[in-house]
């Protein structure tokens, strides 16, 4: 029966892939490391996430020095059919203007 805590299925809005495109949308320096960290995942699950968001298209790495820098194509769509006509960029505001609401500009 899934994932049960406490009584309670632990399910979200939310995959890991949405997840980490919010993480290098926050900061596209961070390390694939910082970001299992950040959202709870394994760094080999993160990296395989990144790899099928390069794939897909929604992301460009760049290497600079030892690091990945990331560009997100944001007016890529989303994937399933009932939000293809929707760029990520949608989601990627949403939450990026969340983590900003509170400073002044």
């Amino acid at each position: 029966m899934g994932n049960v805590t406490g009584g309670q299925s632990r399910w979200t809005f939310l995959t890991n892939h949405a997840r980490v495109l919010l993480e290098i949308a926050r900061n596209p320096e961070v390390r694939v490391r910082e970001i299992a960290a950040t959202i709870g995942i394994t760094e080999r699950s993160a990296q395989g996430i990144v790899t099928d968001l390069r794939e897909a298209g929604y992301l460009s790495p760049t290497r600079v020095g030892r690091r990945n820098h990331y560009s997100i194509n944001a007016e890529r769509s989303f994937r399933y059919h009932t939000e293809a006509d929707m760029p990520v960029r949608v989601l990627i505001e949403m939450f990026t203007h969340r983590d900003h609401a509170g400073t002044p500009g």
